[in-house]
This record gives structure tokens, C-alpha cells and sequence, in this order.
């Protein structure tokens, strides 16, 4: 079986990108499984290009079909910030996940409920090699929803903006789901999808 790189070490994300690849016949494997230490500049103005940046980089160290993702938290009230920063929106002062979640809550205090809207947006960028050539693919989504009053009492390690965002349809924080409900309609799934038939195409080639 072929093997496709998933550029991260989150355990979390590389379930949630097992989960919504299945019946795809390739071997997944994070940044840690294939023993591969480093990082790009994440220098690109949208995710987009972070994602392609990450894709690029660790496909020429692995020589594997690479995936790599970027995304984050857009706040209209907030001019859509914490946006491409999301993951380093705090600077060295971060206290993790916790804090990131209570700062966004904290500067939408006194926001009107009809000014709260927000998504979780992200890119992901395929990077492969066909027939002696390298190819690429970028697929881009978002997931719509609300800024809550407070954190969600429980927070899903490695997604701290599941816990500020509601979502209209049922009322449900994004971390209030099971893994597997939030993970059918989460940005990434219209990612996967996207690109599942590049994905199913590179697993039956010869």
C-alpha cells in the first residue's frame, strides 16, 4: 500500500484526516511516525499558502506523498482576526490552547449577538509525484458559526477555537460533538473530499 505523509503531530488531526479518509487505500502517517523534525517559515499571507509551504517542505524530506494543512479562527467583529495567525496569535506569551480560546471570548465581550459571526476556515495542500514529476493540488473550506458568551467547559486538545464557536443549525458548540459528528462536518471533511480523487488516484497508480 502506498504511503501519504499527513504533515503533523497532532495526534487528534491525524485521526480526524484517518477518519474522514477512509476507503481511501493509502498508508497514513504523521511528521512523527516518519521521524521527521523541523518546520518551515509559515510566512504566507493566507492559508493557502502556509498550507503549501508545509506541503513542500516536508515532501522533499520525506519523498512521500505529502499533505499538509493550515487553518484557523475568523472573527468578523474582529476585523477577521486572530485569521492566519491563529495558531500565533498570542505570541510567545501563550498559555496554549486555554488561553487562546478566553482572549478571543474576551474581546467579543458586550458584541451583540448579531455582529458574532465567525468560521473556522481552512486550506490543505496535496503535494505528490507523477510520473517523474512533482504535482500539487491546494483545496480550501470553511465551517460557519457564532462566537459563544464563554468557553465550552471541555476542550478538545489541539482545537481550542471548537470551544468558542457555535453552530446556528443546532445551537452546539463544535467541541460539545463526538469526534466522529464533528469531524463528518468540519472544514476539513469538505477538504478531504476535494481532494479524494487526487488522493485515490495516486493510490492506484503504478
Amino acid at each position: 500500500m502506498k504511503r501519504l505523509l499527513i504533515a503533523t503531530t497532532n495526534p487528534a488531526k491525524l485521526a480526524e484526516y484517518r477518519f474522514l479518509m477512509r476507503g481511501v487505500a493509502l498508508e497514513t502517517g504523521s511528521l512523527t511516525d516518519a521521524g521527521i523534525n523541523g518546520a518551515p517559515d509559515e510566512s504566507g499571507a493566507s492559508f493557502a499558502a502556509n498550507a503549501l509551504l508545509k506541503a513542500r517542505f516536508y515532501f522533499e524530506r520525506s519523498g512521500l506523498a505529502t499533505l499538509a494543512d493550515d487553518g484557523g479562527l475568523e472573527v468578523d467583529a474582529l476585523g477577521g482576526a486572530p485569521g492566519v495567525r491563529s495558531h500565533r496569535w498570542l505570541g510567545e506569551r501563550t498559555g496554549g490552547d486555554p488561553e487562546l480560546a478566553a482572549e478571543v471570548i474576551r474581546r467579543m465581550r458586550g458584541v451583540p449577538a448579531a455582529h458574532r459571526t465567525a468560521r473556522l476556515r481552512a486550506a490543505a495542500a496535496l503535494v505528490w509525484r507523477e510520473q517523474g514529476a512533482v504535482r500539487e493540488q491546494v483545496a480550501e473550506a470553511a465551517l460557519e458559526g457564532v462566537i459563544a458568551e464563554r468557553v465550552f467547559e471541555r476542550m478538545q486538545p489541539g482545537f481550542p477555537y471548537r470551544a468558542v464557536l457555535i453552530l446556528p443549525e443546532s445551537g452546539k458548540y463544535l467541541a460539545e460533538l463526538g469526534k466522529e459528528e464533528a469531524a463528518t462536518i468540519s472544514q476539513r471533511r469538505a477538504l478531504v473530499e476535494q481532494l479524494r480523487p487526487t488522493l485515490a488516484a495516486i493510490a492506484s497508480a503504478t
